[in-house]
């Protein structure tokens, strides 16, 4: 049954099976945004598209509208002295901005999470977050006949661009491109820029800063992002201040890569930790 009630945080995009070393396991940016928005005290909610091949009792308590498919979308990483290799090996269908009931449309947080080109980046008439949130790695990829993901362009519309109330990607999603940076960082209110170890990069009102992690013992990078996104969107929205933001940001998506997959979502003691650093 789903929630009628107004949630705070709503997350759409693909949920993903990840096939591990230690086996399959729950992924993709939605289970990773929304267990973090929760951390954060927020009323979480996902949009999906779902094949049930596991359980996802992770996410027992947040409020799940999914298509009923025969598979869903599943990825394998393959970790490399180079850097990340990833696979896609199955894609589930598109998600249909109508499956969002009505209570949820305007929630205070709308985050755009696509996987696989899934959704598209335009809201339709009729929702109203308070701020629109997009992740879009989903929109840079592609993959070959063999499933192998690669980089691609990335060209959004003005109109796109100026109801986006931040956007956040991974250095990597655009492979290493700066020029394409460029031009997003020229055409987007608040664009974010992560680096994985040596941090990320806020652009905004014509300056740029970057923002240095603490040191930590890297276990399992997967993830981070999303982690470091969804705190961005949060703090963003309760402050209205992006450096600050960006502050709380990075220290969570350090937390994040230190324990595996889903076990990295920081715990309410670690978000409360990290209020109190970055307000010092």
């Amino acid at each position: 049954m789903v929630s009628p009630e107004l949630l705070d945080y709503i997350v759409i995009g693909h949920l993903t099976l990840d096939l591990t070393p230690s086996g399959p396991a729950l992924g993709g940016s939605a289970a990773y945004a929304a267990l973090t928005a929760r951390a954060l005290g927020m009323r979480p909610g996902i949009v999906t598209a779902w094949g049930n091949e596991i359980e996802p009792a992770v996410l027992a308590g947040i409020p799940l509208v999914t298509t009923q498919v025969p598979h869903c979308t599943t990825f394998e990483n393959l970790y490399t002295a180079a850097g990340r290799v990833q696979y896609v090996r199955r894609i589930a269908p598109p998600i249909d901005f109508s499956l969002v009931p009505q209570a949820w449309r305007s929630a205070k947080i709308i985050h755009l999470a696509p996987l696989v080109q899934e959704i598209g980046p335009l809201l339709p008439e009729g929702f109203s977050p308070a701020l629109l949130g997009m992740t879009p790695q989903g929109w840079l990829r592609a993959w070959d006949a063999g499933g192998l993901v690669h980089p691609c362009p990335w060209s959004p519309s003005e109109e796109v661009l100026s109801k986006a109330g931040a956007v956040v990607l991974g250095l990597e999603d655009v492979g290493g491109d700066e020029e394409q940076v460029e031009w997003l960082a020229q055409r987007v209110g608040l664009l974010v820029v992560t680096e994985g170890a040596a941090g990320a990069r806020l652009f905004w009102r014509g300056d740029s800063r970057r923002f240095r992690p603490p040191q930590v013992t890297e276990v399992d990078a997967t993830g981070a992002g999303d982690v470091f996104a969804a705190s961005f969107f949060i703090r963003l929205l309760e402050t209205r201040d992006p450096w600050e933001a960006m502050r709380f940001a990075t220290r969570m998506g350090a937390v994040s890569v230190t324990r595996p997959g889903l076990q990295g979502v920081p715990t309410p003691g670690e978000v409360r930790d990290g209020l109190t650093e970055v307000v010092k």
